[in-house]
């Protein structure tokens, strides 16, 4: 398992598996990684159980091979089978507190929290590693997602201490006022896998943090 203390800032690619279907997935993130990603999210909603277990073991050996943690979007059970180094929880996900006895200490455990200042206080008190709040602008990939207000992020630093994910609709050029406003880690999916060269994408979002 990667330490991923000082990895929680900077870029976090989100798989989606419309965008990189079947084997595509693979090169996609390996571009991501190429690009700088400092930590890759499979997220994948397809019901075959063995294929989504198939692949995320593949993709955490190649995340293994750059030294990237791979985190698990919603499914504990997944994460803790293969051995990732984390799992990203939602409103209707395991318990956080579950999560961490499955998972182990050294797990990285983020939470998404809406456009709810209070959930990540809560979660952040009850061991999360990072929080996530948005969609901060309007989604591709989740067009119905909760509105979040930039204030939130001004609000959230100064009552947590873990960092905080931004996430919806975020593109390099929008993306400086999320920084600004205090968040560490930028949640992308579109921005990065809906691209035609996606190692460059990534980087256009590397070079905010520099």
């Amino acid at each position: 398992m990667i330490a991923a203390g000082n990895t929680l800032r900077g870029l976090y690619a989100i798989t989606d598996s419309a965008l990189t279907p079947g084997e595509r997935i693979f090169t996609a993130v390996e571009s991501a990684i190429r690009g700088g990603a400092c930590m890759l999210q499979y997220r994948d909603k397809t019901p075959e159980r063995s294929g989504r277990e198939r692949r995320a073991r593949e993709l955490l050996e190649l995340c293994r091979e750059h030294e990237v943690p791979l985190i698990i979007n919603d499914d504990v059970e997944l994460a803790a089978v293969i051995g990732a180094d984390g799992v990203h929880l939602g409103r209707e996900d395991t318990a956080l507190e579950e999560a961490r006895v499955q998972l182990g200490p050294r797990a990285v455990i983020g939470v998404s929290c809406y456009d709810s200042l209070e959930r990540a206080v809560c979660a952040a008190q009850a061991g999360a590693d990072y929080v996530a709040f948005g969609s901060f602008f309007p989604s591709p990939s989740k067009p119905g997602a909760v509105s979040a207000p930039l204030s939130l992020l001004n609000d959230a630093r100064g009552r947590i201490d873990v960092p905080i994910c931004a996430i919806g609709g975020i593109t390099p050029d929008n993306a400086g006022v999320l920084l600004e406003a205090g968040a560490s880690l930028l949640a992308v999916i579109s921005g990065v896998f809906a691209q035609a060269d996606i190692e460059s994408a990534a980087r256009r979002y590397l070079q905010l943090f520099k």
